[in-house]
């Protein structure tokens, strides 16, 4: 034993006012107490090791007489009993003292050289029982008095059964330590004999509140110990207490394997029987199965290579639970072996590492004395863990830095110097790491670290903070979000219970996703994106599979989701799409025009003609697959704005011309021809596309506005069995377009049509004659509806109808027009579309120098000087509007090609807007194209 003496200077100047005050204290009791030379010595030792100790002493001065006598100290304290009159803050006070003075008994003991480790571990656990015990007494009788109590079909109440995890649960509990419970109760009924009475769920929650309460809450004198309910089935998210039956059913339904390893430290410390026993029998066939347990290994090897990519990674040289070589080392050599082997060999299934490492040596799986170094060495390290964490009542492993902390240290361990200690620890974990090694070998092929790291984020119950420091390409705020929303999902998973294969193969699916973010620098908004997708897929396994299956169709999915919410979200409402992630080079190819309506052709080919749901479904399914690999090929940077748009038309046009035909066979089959017509002849029927369509111009999503027209003159019937008038038939037939195209099947609706763009509008017939459309424009169609000609274009027809629209079109866009007059409509609108959206509407389209000026300049200049310039209105596109308006003089070539620069820019950035980024911050200035547009919109209008 160290003598007082032996301190060293330091240790004696900062022990010295504990030390006079706790003699003054003692020198004032009734009776007064001398301590001998000896005694004192051995208080200067007590207190040089530990300040928690001249904490307690000085508040409970009376401890100090038994403590220094070490027949009195190995002697139990009086058993804890708590009176029945206490009131709760009574019985925290109680309780936080009675710990304090066992505690102290304990370390006395431990810094004196009294008892081995093994002991001291085994007397913490039992004060941590008794303790425990003694606050749910307390808790069930009080919540007892008002709610009555829970009982079986006997009439015997039934308890709230009380499951110590970890080294509680191991009875290896160390000094300072947290405790780990899980709190479950025998069935669900209604309690009796109460003032009240609630339902048992209610009831036992109630007690499992207080009972937390009472050893957590932290008041003057301390707290008892930090209670942590995370291990319980769905963590923090799910119930404080649980049934038998559903803790059964999360289990075999739920339970993953790292739960598994967690249930092998279970012990009850409230033991009452029979529902014990019948809580030990469930469990028991969860933890250990009846042979040996080949499954485990796979999943204890990637824990194993977790903790050494820790390792390597957080160089915890100093930390003796988690560095290399540490407590935590010995006890997955321990718990791997239980593991594999308990189900077969009964006496291996034990809580605690001591007799769990005498059992595997009993039964030949560790040799005596490998057995023996390792219990040594495990000893050696939990013995400095107590000395540690008792030098202050502070929950660490990791060895002081400071050094009057390490000459404590060093002083309650019994080495010579501080280099002494550290090379015997050295020393000791370098053995540890040693065995560590040898367990469960390393395949071949390791998995790699991107896929640990991934599985240690997707799988670990570490807190959020832990785990986000693990995700090292992200900032701190961005990777605890990233960590949230990981975690969230899983908890969605584990309410939705998904299936045990679903579970199997997310668990191989995430650690590959969350690699796939790394490799990216993706942050928590593509997460959420791609966590989109996977819940509208987590129970289709398939799909899963699919992903797990072929790697490179998971990265195209991360990928497009960091560059498109659009297309996530696309992706997620369809998952049929994800097919088109297998292949990168063909999802990433980009069609001719003619590809269209080739593909299309083909797809439909498969499809029954009579089968008119699976035709809808095909039309839908081929549009949104051809239109994700436009969107992919447009966001790796494939395919130009301008080309974006012209492959998003041909594709409109290409399903628009399969429609029309579709449609015109099924009214045929019931209708038979309208007048004149026959099988092979023209239709005389036109598709005219106004807006983005008739533009070129379409985006990802955009609707299309669309006007019918025909051409027949008779009055006469259809010549099939069922007759109607022909023009009826044309109008029979716009509605079976629109069914086609706006009727939501399980793939969507295959477009939007707006055709309010029609003669008369909403009040106008569906499609009118063609001669009826020029008419209406020619007499009666308002300003800006002519300003709409400017963007048409024929998409259907033959050339006879297509010819005479071309006609009608150059007929009324070459109108001589007042120029005043003209220019005074166009600004009318103009002021009405902003008060429409709002004056100050700052989007691209609609703002100041937008999309939409640019749009009204050049259809002004067609209305105002088509009829000098026929050229002006021979192309629908403001780009080439632009080129004939510098063509035919009406402005400079340098503003021409400003303004279409402009236009380009400001159509990108609202395109990329559309396709919604996760990242905006690389979106070009707009100022110079908002600045061109406005300065030409001056010189265009100036005269008004």
């Amino acid at each position: 034993m160290s003598q007082a003496s032996a301190l060293p200077d330091m240790l004696k100047a900062e022990i010295q006012p504990q030390y006079q005050a706790i003699m003054t204290q003692l020198s004032q009791a009734e009776p007064a107490v001398a301590l001998k030379a000896a005694e004192q010595q051995q208080l200067q030792h007590l207190l040089g090791c530990s300040s928690f100790a001249g904490r307690v002493l000085m508040q409970q001065p009376a401890l100090l007489p038994a403590l220094l006598c070490a027949t009195q100290r190995s002697e139990a304290l009086a058993p804890l009993q708590l009176a029945d009159n206490l009131t709760e803050a009574q019985v925290m006070t109680t309780l936080r003292l009675y710990r304090n003075a066992q505690l102290c008994r304990i370390l006395a003991d431990d810094v004196l050289h009294q008892q081995q480790v093994e002991q001291s571990l085994r007397r913490v656990s039992q004060l941590a029982d008794e303790l425990i015990n003694a606050a749910y007494q307390f808790a069930y009788q009080e919540v007892a008095r008002q709610w009555g109590q829970p009982l079986d079909s006997q009439g015997r109440a039934m308890p709230l059964l009380i499951i110590g995890m970890g080294k509680l649960g191991g009875a290896e509990l160390n000094f300072s330590s947290d405790i780990d419970l899980i709190l479950v109760y025998p069935q669900h009924g209604e309690t009796q004999g109460g003032r009240r009475s609630c339902d048992h769920a209610q009831f036992y929650t109630k007690v499992g509140q207080k009972l937390i309460a009472l050893l957590h809450q932290v008041t003057a004198d301390g707290f008892v110990y930090r209670v942590d309910m995370r291990l319980r089935p769905f963590g923090d998210s799910g119930p404080l207490v649980l049934s038998f039956a559903a803790f059964e059913d999360y289990y075999q339904a739920q339970g993953r394997d790292w739960e598994r390893y967690a249930m092998l430290k279970a012990r009850i410390l409230n033991p009452v029987e029979p529902y014990a026993s019948e809580l030990q029998a469930m469990l028991r066939p969860f933890v250990y199965r009846r042979y040996i347990d080949y499954s485990a290994i796979e999943s204890l090897r990637r824990m194993k290579q977790l903790i050494e990519q820790e390792n390597r990674r957080k160089n915890r040289t100093d930390n003796i639970k988690l560095g290399a070589g540490g407590i935590r080392e010995v006890e997955f050599i321990v718990q791997t072996l239980q593991l594999i082997r308990g189900g077969r060999i009964p006496q291996l299934q034990q809580v605690s590492i001591y007799l769990a490492l005498q059992a595997l040596a009993d039964n030949d799986i560790l040799q005596p004395e490998q057995m023996q170094q390792l219990k040594a060495d495990y000893s050696a390290l939990r013995q400095v863990e107590q000395l540690l964490q008792g030098m202050d009542d502070q929950q660490t492993q990791t060895l002081p830095q400071d050094s009057l902390l390490r000459q404590r240290l060093v002083l309650a361990c019994g080495d010579a110097s501080w280099q002494a200690l550290e090379a015997r620890i050295s020393a000791t974990m370098a053995r540890v790491h040693q065995q560590f090694k040898q367990v469960i070998a390393h395949e071949d092929k390791a998995e790699p670290e991107d896929l640990l790291t991934g599985r240690l984020l997707w799988e670990s119950e570490l807190p959020t903070a832990e785990l986000a420091a693990e995700v090292d390409w992200l900032s701190q705020q961005d990777a605890t979000a990233l960590i949230e929303n990981l975690q969230q999902f899983k908890l969605d998973c584990q309410k939705n219970k998904v299936g045990p294969r679903g579970r199997e193969l997310l668990a191989k699916l995430m650690p590959m996703l969350l690699s796939g973010l790394a490799t990216e620098q993706a942050g928590p908004e593509v997460l959420s994106r791609v966590l989109v997708v996977f819940k509208q897929i987590v129970s289709r396994t398939a799909y899963l599979e699919l992903l797990y299956e072929n790697p490179p169709a998971l990265q195209q999915l991360v990928k497009l989701c960091a560059r498109s919410g659009w297309l996530s979200s696309h992706l997620a409402r369809y998952p049929m799409l994800l097919d088109e992630l297998i292949d990168p080079e063909q999802l990433y190819q980009v069609a001719t025009v003619a590809d269209y309506r080739d593909r299309l052709r083909l797809q439909l080919l498969r499809v029954p003609e009579d089968d008119l749901e699976l035709l809808m479904e095909t039309l839908r399914q081929y549009k949104q697959a051809q239109q994700l690999r436009i969107a992919a090929a447009d966001i790796s940077g494939m395919l130009p704005l301008m080309k974006v748009s012209d492959h998003l038309t041909w594709l409109a046009e290409a399903v628009m011309e399969k429609v029309v035909e579709l449609a015109w066979q099924q009214m045929v089959e019931k209708y038979g021809y309208p007048a004149g017509l026959g099988a092979g002849s023209d239709k005389q029927f036109a598709v005219i596309a106004y807006g983005k369509l008739g533009g070129l111009e379409l985006g990802y999503g955009s609707d299309l506005d669309l006007v019918f027209l025909h051409q027949c003159d008779a009055n006469t019937e259809t010549n099939g069995d069922k007759t109607i008038d022909s023009r009826q038939f044309y109008l029979k037939l716009v509605q079976r377009i629109l069914h086609l195209c706006t009727t939501r099947t399980a793939s969507g609706v295959l477009y939007d049509v707006d055709t309010r763009l029609r003669p008369s509008g909403n009040a106008g017939l569906l499609t009118v004659h063609i001669e009826t459309y020029r008419d209406y424009l020619l007499h009666d169609a308002w300003t800006w509806e002519h300003q709409a000609l400017v963007r048409t274009r024929l998409i259907y027809g033959d050339a006879a109808i297509a010819q005479r629209f071309e006609q009608i079109r150059a007929e009324v866009l070459g109108k001589q027009r007042d120029l005043t007059l003209l220019k005074e409509e166009v600004l009318s609108m103009r002021q009405k579309l902003r008060e429409h959206h709002g004056l100050d509407n700052t989007e691209v389209k609609h703002t100041a120098g937008g999309v939409v000026d640019l749009e009204f300049i050049s259809q002004y200049l067609v209305l105002a000087y088509g009829a000098q310039y026929p050229a002006l209105y021979q192309y629908s596109d403001n780009i080439r509007i632009l080129d004939a308006a510098a063509a035919c003089g009406m402005m400079s070539l340098s503003e021409a090609s400003a303004l279409q620069q402009a236009y380009q820019d400001l159509r990108g950035v609202s395109h990329r807007l559309t396709l919604e980024p996760a990242d905006v911050t690389d979106m070009p200035d707009l100022s110079s194209a908002l600045a061109q547009v406005q300065q030409s919109w001056q010189q265009v209008f100036a005269a008004l």
